[in-house]
């Protein structure tokens, strides 16, 4: 059985996602999650940066920027969302954002929800 990539960071991770969850419910818009989000992370002593850049390229042409919405003490992208249901496009998006960088983790989470949803997205090597 392989071992679970950042598995102690991803347990902080995701508890301090529960925590606002707990606290603020669905209902918010995600910028509110976001800064509700970013201040549990700071209060839990968890390094993030907020709204990294990264440039998307396809072959040699330079498509622009895409941001991602955190990255957490710079191993896993950390994907927001405020809505009542995760899609299928949401994990494509996270997925994308891995293959544009090099992080092998992602955690995707949804605030929007009676109860938080979330899901770990580990690229694959293949």
């Amino acid at each position: 059985m392989a071992d679970i990539l950042y598995k102690e960071l991803s347990y902080e991770v995701i508890g301090a996602a529960m925590e606002v969850h707990k606290v603020l419910g669905p209902g918010f818009l995600e910028k509110i999650h976001q800064k509700a989000y970013e201040a549990e992370l700071e209060k839990k002593s968890i390094p993030f940066s907020s709204q990294q850049r990264v440039e998307i390229y396809y072959k040699d042409v330079d498509l622009g920027c895409q941001r991602l919405d955190l990255v957490v003490a710079g191993k896993i992208i950390v994907e927001l969302k405020a809505v009542t249901e995760m899609l299928l496009i949401h994990k494509a998006q996270l997925l994308s954002y891995l293959k544009a960088t090099d992080y092998k983790l992602g955690i995707l989470i949804n605030f929007g929800s009676k109860s938080l949803n979330y899901n770990r997205i580990v690229l694959s090597k293949n």
